[in-house]
């Protein structure tokens, strides 16, 4: 059923050749001490649980999925899940970025960035079990009370306990302001919360001996729409003072979603009636709070893109390698054998550098990103602080959804290369194309992701956060272009950068008119947007494998040749895209919706 190795040599390159990070560290006082060797001694570690021990279990949470007892509302996870997670905790991986002061060793995100893409590549339906506990956690670290703290924390940290985000009802998705689920209050400051859940991952299951849920709902003198949403915290079991586990709470799982895939991870329907629970942070302001686990969980699965980018890159090709089929068109380049092997062929090429090409330009991004949360969190200047914050504002959603609709086209790219063997489950391939398209809906689906984008991120504070990642590109645009070598590359960067001001100020001028512009041009804006981040990073990556091509190592000779493959096969769809976002909303909304 495949392979995966971690790809620790891109890896390296990118955290310390790219990025610089141990000298990036040494400015962050919390990470000043985290070198090399320790960096690599963590990201080996890593590939080998995620080689050796997740990503056997991958096909077998495909087939056998998540059962539930009716009965008695509990889950049971894939063969082997349980055992990995018992590993994983006793290795001390959830704590790895968390607080020392609630037991975690606090070491930077930027590393625990690159264990992430691991853990998504061997086995993203078991890593969505810890992935989402880290969101809680930090919610839970931001808004809580000292009390909640203490409780909850240090078990989330170990992993002995895990944790859920409660928001999705049946009657309303990314429209929270519909939400329906109640919490009345009660005399000794806890909540009595109703209501019903859906697509609720990771909600039940046999993995740790806690489950905790944090619940979207309104108090009974809320306002309407999303001004009236409070968040609460919901155990499955109720803990005592000392944190030992006390009664069983009132929200069970009712059903499990029969999925197209990820069918490793327990996706439910959680029914509350009358569960008890604590609110965090101030009554009414739950979705503020909330946002802290939601933009955790949209990075989260911009990883899970890439993750998957990656697996089914490296089996595609072991399969291209491998498999013989006809003649190359300009002569035999295996004479010795019946047939060449297919990689000779110039579009199974495409397929394959198109999934690299995205794998790689993922990588660079974010790590970057990464490194820029590190910077929002622990530098000491709080100008820095402030720049790397609207970074990371402005790109996540960039992360979300570009890296994910790469994830799908990278995906499908690598079932084309297998032929009629992609379509059976025997290769293994066929899964990653079906987890992959999950990726791009929850979340927040993608679309939204663009309307944040280019609503809330660009237009609403007048392009000032994409003009700091503009002037990022401007700065490299301008201290390499009388540089010869790396005009086929700042060239286009550059052409690209003007285009994007030039559209960006053009769609705000419409939007001015008709607020519809804007939906009708976020999703191919956003991609573009994608692809000016990834043209830069492309950029930087080839002036280092220019540098270094003579040093007789065949990687940067492969780094350059993918970066100048994304700048002649990939780049090129911004023309269309500018065309699509330019075309505005009157071809979508001229028919009447009862002529559809």
């Amino acid at each position: 059923m495949g392979q995966y190795n971690a790809p620790l040599r891109d890896m390296h390159f990118v955290l310390h050749e790219l990025l610089d990070v141990s000298s990036e560290l040494k400015a962050l006082p919390a990470h000043a001490e985290v070198d090399t060797d320790t960096i690599n001694h963590i990201l080996e570690e890593g590939a080998r649980f995620s080689s050796k021990v997740l990503f056997p279990l991958n096909a077998v949470g495909d087939r056998e999925g998540c059962r539930l007892d009716t009965a008695t509302h509990t889950v049971t996870t894939p063969a082997g899940f349980k055992e990995a997670y018992r590993q994983f905790v006793e290795a001390g991986w959830p704590s790895l970025t968390c607080d020392p002061e609630y037991g975690g060793q606090g070491l930077p995100i930027v590393v625990y960035n690159s264990l992430s893409e691991m853990l998504n590549s061997s086995n993203q339906a078991w890593y969505m079990y810890p992935g989402l506990s880290h969101g809680a956690y930090e919610c839970l670290h931001e808004h809580g009370t000292p009390e909640q703290k203490t409780l909850y924390l240090p078990k989330l940290v170990s992993g002995q306990w895990t944790g859920t985000m409660c928001l999705t009802e049946p009657h309303c998705g990314t429209d929270l302001g519909l939400l329906r689920s109640r919490a009345l209050p009660q005399a000794d400051g806890s909540y009595k919360i109703t209501g019903g859940k859906i697509f609720i991952s990771a909600g039940e299951h046999d993995m740790a001996e806690n489950i905790i849920h944090l619940v979207l709902a309104r108090l009974p003198d809320a306002p309407a729409g999303t001004k009236g949403i409070s968040l609460f915290v919901v155990p499955k079991f109720i803990p005592n003072a000392d944190g030992s586990l006390g009664a069983r709470n009132a929200i069970t799982c009712g059903a499990l979603e029969d999925k197209m895939g990820i069918h490793g991870s327990s996706t439910c329907q959680m029914n509350l009636d009358g569960a008890t629970g604590w609110i965090i942070g101030q009554p009414n302001k739950g979705l503020n709070a909330m946002f802290v686990m939601m933009n955790a969980a949209r990075l989260g699965v911009g990883m899970q893109g890439l993750g998957l980018t990656e697996v089914a890159y490296q089996n595609a090709l072991v399969y291209a390698r491998e498999r013989l089929q006809m003649r190359s068109l300009s002569g035999p380049k295996a004479p010795e054998q019946a047939a060449d092997p297919i990689i000779v062929h110039p579009d199974v090429r495409r397929m394959l550098l198109t999934a690299r090409a995205y794998a790689e330009g993922g990588r660079a991004f974010s790590s970057f990103i990464a490194m820029m949360i590190d910077r929002e969190l622990s530098h000491p200047d709080e100008s820095v602080r402030k720049d790397a914050a609207d970074l990371v504002t402005l790109l996540t959603p960039i992360v979300k959804a570009f890296m994910t609709d790469n994830g799908w086209i990278a995906t499908s790219e690598a079932m084309q290369v297998h032929g009629g063997s992609g379509f059976i489950t025997g290769t293994g391939v066929e899964q990653y194309v079906r987890d992959a398209r999950i990726n791009m809906i929850y979340e927040g689906t993608n679309t939204i992701q663009s309307l944040d984008l280019l609503g809330r991120k660009i237009l609403m504070d007048n392009g000032t956060r994409l003009k700091k990642f503009g002037a990022l590109v401007q700065a490299f645009v301008e201290e390499n272009g009388t540089d010869e070598a790396m005009n086929e590359f700042v060239t286009p960067l550059a052409d690209l950068g003007d285009k994007v001001t030039k559209l960006t100020m053009e769609i705000g001028m419409k939007a001015m008119q008709n607020q519809d512009e804007v939906g009708a041009a976020a999703v191919p804006y956003l991609r573009v947007v994608g692809h000016l981040v990834y043209s830069y990073f492309f950029a930087r990556m080839a002036k280092i494998a220019l540098e270094k091509l003579d040093s007789g190592d065949g990687f940067y000779k492969a780094k350059l040749a993918t970066a100048r493959f994304y700048f002649a096969r990939l780049l090129p769809e911004t023309a269309m895209l500018i065309r699509q976002a330019r075309s505005g909303a009157k071809p979508l909304l001229d028919l009447e919706a009862e002529l559809f």
